[in-house]
């Protein structure tokens, strides 16, 4: 079993930054992050595979979102730049062994933490 703990979320205004991190109890070669905004399914967004650091990022974030892992802290960060109404969402970290941004390919799950984005 694996613990996710995510932080850094909270409330920017529109252009603003966020630095999410969420730190895993133990290594998982995949690992990933999610949002869900009120009423909408859970998308991944970004996932990076240890070793290789190939990275995946959905269209919707691509070129404004970074993530990265520094795996001697068990940690995986999602940098947020320019940001928009429509990255207003809960954000989750997910952590598995096979790679992608679909929901059935990761095995643990953080509880999530509130990204608000205003203008």
């Amino acid at each position: 079993q694996v613990q996710l703990v995510e932080s850094g979320g909270g409330s920017v205004q529109v252009g603003g930054s966020l630095n999410l991190s969420c730190v895993a109890s133990g290594y998982r070669s995949c690992m990933g992050w999610f949002r869900q905004a009120p009423g909408q399914g859970r998308e991944g967004i970004a996932a990076i595979v240890g070793g290789s650091l190939h990275t995946y990022y959905d269209a919707s974030v691509k070129g404004r979102f970074t993530i990265s892992r520094d795996d001697a802290k068990n940690t995986v960060y999602l940098q947020m730049n320019n940001l928009k109404p429509e990255d207003t969402a809960m954000y989750y970290c997910a952590a598995g062994v096979a790679c992608g941004l679909e929901r059935k390919v990761y095995m643990y799950w953080g509880q999530g933490i509130q990204v608000t984005v205003s203008s």
